[in-house]
């Protein structure tokens, strides 16, 4: 059988702010989970459209689209085409599970949440010439999966070629976020057994690994045993967490003796109000500050993610919070604008309010204003947007960042980092164009070493750091972030 597995291209990627290298660092991990469960006799061919032209000059017995919000209308018409060629076509993926009334005319099946159980359930009535309409996820394990059909991923097109998911979903349940409604019907966070996920990083080449989890410190047991397991792999790796999971016991000490070095931190906001209105209760009284600190001490970078536009933002926030990254040695911040996806508490409250202005899913990026907003217009709200990101990454801002740390090491490793990331974008064009992302991996790796702090230095930095709560009173006496 002949099996066509396709990622289009998300909407952003050709807008005029399209950065390559964003939509170049990582494999499309779902649809080669899913490959695993084909025959070996099974033609494949998976095309991700972020890193290749896509082929649609073929036609493949099977067709299988995995769809996000906003490549949802490209990914119809690649549907709609190979359905009229006659192939069978599968839709699955955040969006179709969101609205599944939506993508359903488009295709001959589709898929509502995760795919481990009903995929396998599919290929046995697809083979009987039985498949149902829909099949939604009920079950939900990760336990016994075969490994990923890694062989079908084009390695030298991207720059983190070892993402790897152990575990799915996340324990907490944000107003704004995605995952919510795909993980509906069943449980919302689940883990690999510790061995499979040991194995899975043994088969991947080389030093670096990218966790894609949403919360890769979310179960306590299973990250300390896997911790456990990776200590002398000489692997570095980089991930995502809360301020909570950070700050709650020894795990982020195990994470950074495993070769933790950059970590993905949901701040998202300074103020209480947002954070109860968001439902975010596990940042609620936490010591944001705190939590850097103590990342900075394990030499551990900082990917700070922020969100604007929450209905307590004012005209002040985007300098609040680029001057609080600024001044708190965040490596890298990540910026949106409050987006209520469908399927989410927060598009169901903003509908009921009447405050969705556009179903326009190309739009809803985290870029764009796709709501009434209370405090700030939407111009207000988008300018400030715009206005964060190109403060937090001037050359001036990115070096008195990098000043905050103690080591002359991670002090250098902040700057070439945040100014590689975001100030040498021909060159990471040049290096798509022609193929040469994945020879950048080793400068990664490097940049990624180990930082030593010492004792007294750590001894010395905790009497003079303050350790109150962070508030909104306080980070404007401080200045704020990104």
């Amino acid at each position: 059988m002949k099996v066509k597995m396709i990622l289009p291209a998300l909407a952003e990627a050709e807008s005029p702010f399209w950065r390559p290298i964003k939509y170049s660092l990582f494999p499309p991990l779902g649809l080669a989970t899913l490959a695993a469960y084909l025959s070996p006799d099974d033609e494949i061919d998976l095309q991700d459209q972020h890193v290749e032209e896509l082929n649609l000059n073929d036609s493949p017995d099977l067709v299988i689209i995995q769809v996000y919000i906003t490549n949802a209308y490209r990914a119809y018409k690649i549907a709609d085409h190979y359905k009229k060629q006659g192939s069978y076509v599968i839709l699955g993926g955040l969006h179709v599970t969101s609205l599944p009334e939506e993508a359903s005319p488009h295709a001959d099946t589709i898929f509502l949440g995760p795919g481990e159980e009903t995929f396998p359930q599919f290929l046995k009535d697809f083979k009987n010439k039985s498949p149902k309409k829909v099949y939604s996820s009920s079950i939900r394990t990760i336990e016994k999966i075969p490994p990923i059909r890694r062989d079908l991923i084009k390695r030298n097109r991207y720059l983190v070629p070892n993402s790897i998911v152990v575990t799915r979903g996340c324990p907490h349940h944000c107003d704004f976020c995605y995952k919510d409604a795909f993980f509906e019907g069943g449980r919302s966070f689940y883990t690999q057994m510790v061995d499979d996920a040991l194995a899975e990083i043994d088969r991947l080449p080389g030093k670096h690994l990218y966790f894609l989890d949403d919360h890769l410190l979310g179960n306590s047991k299973f990250a300390g045993e896997l911790f456990d397991g990776m200590k002398g792999m000489n692997r570095v790796f980089q991930g995502a967490a809360t301020v909570d999971s950070i700050l709650r016991g020894n795990l982020i000490e195990k994470a950074a003796e495993a070769g933790l070095r950059s970590l993905f931190v949901g701040f998202e906001t300074f103020s209480p109000e947002n954070l109860k209105q968001s439902n975010k209760k596990q940042n609620l009284k936490k010591d944001y500050i705190k939590a850097v600190d103590r990342l900075h001490s394990l030499g551990i970078m900082i990917n700070g993610s922020f969100v604007f536009g929450l209905d307590e933002d004012d005209g002040d926030v985007f300098k609040r919070t680029v001057d609080w990254g600024v001044e708190n040695g965040i490596t890298t911040s990540t910026y949106h604008v409050l987006t209520p996806y469908p399927g989410t508490r927060l598009f169901k409250d903003m509908e009921n309010q009447s405050r969705i202005l556009t179903r326009n899913w190309d739009l809803y990026d985290t870029r764009n204003v796709v709501y009434q907003t209370t405090n700030l217009s939407a111009e207000e709200l988008k300018n400030g947007y715009d206005w964060a990101y190109k403060e937090f990454y001037r050359w001036s801002n990115i070096y008195k960042s990098s000043m905050h740390h103690d080591s002359t090491k991670h002090k250098l490793k902040h700057f070439f980092y945040t100014g590689g990331w975001k100030k040498f974008e021909p060159v990471w064009n040049f290096l798509i164009k022609t193929k040469n992302l994945n020879n950048m991996l080793p400068v990664l790796e490097s940049i990624l070493s180990k930082v030593n702090t010492s004792n007294s230095e750590l001894l010395i930095n905790e009497k003079l750091q303050p350790t109150k709560p962070i508030s909104n009173s306080a980070l404007r006496d401080t200045t704020a972030h990104s």
